[in-house]
């Protein structure tokens, strides 16, 4: 199942005690200015979670796999997340315990 940003605003609303109009606005702005960065393309850090970083894809010759037809994929940029060392631990403590 996946967090939603629905999920995120009753979370907020039932923990730290902002309305849920408050928590709304928080959140959307918090997105809002993560958007904006990207768009500009601006890494954002959030130390403890990890790095949104832009990447630029050069054009490249690709193939469309139902019909084998060749392509030309244009030149785009997009957003790679890269984990911290502290949620890495995090999601993988699970398999070091037996």
């Amino acid at each position: 199942m996946s967090l939603t940003k629905e999920k995120i605003i009753n979370d907020i609303y039932n923990h730290v005690g902002l309305s849920k109009t408050q928590s709304r606005l928080v959140v959307e702005k918090l997105f809002e200015i993560m958007k904006r960065t990207l768009e500009d393309g601006e890494d954002i850090l959030i130390s403890g979670f990890g790095k949104f970083v832009v990447k630029s894809k050069a054009a490249r010759r690709g193939r469309n796999p139902q019909t084998t037809e060749d392509l030309h994929l244009r030149a785009r940029r997009v957003v790679v997340f890269k984990t911290s060392g502290v949620l890495r631990k995090k999601i993988n403590e699970f398999q070091d315990s037996p």
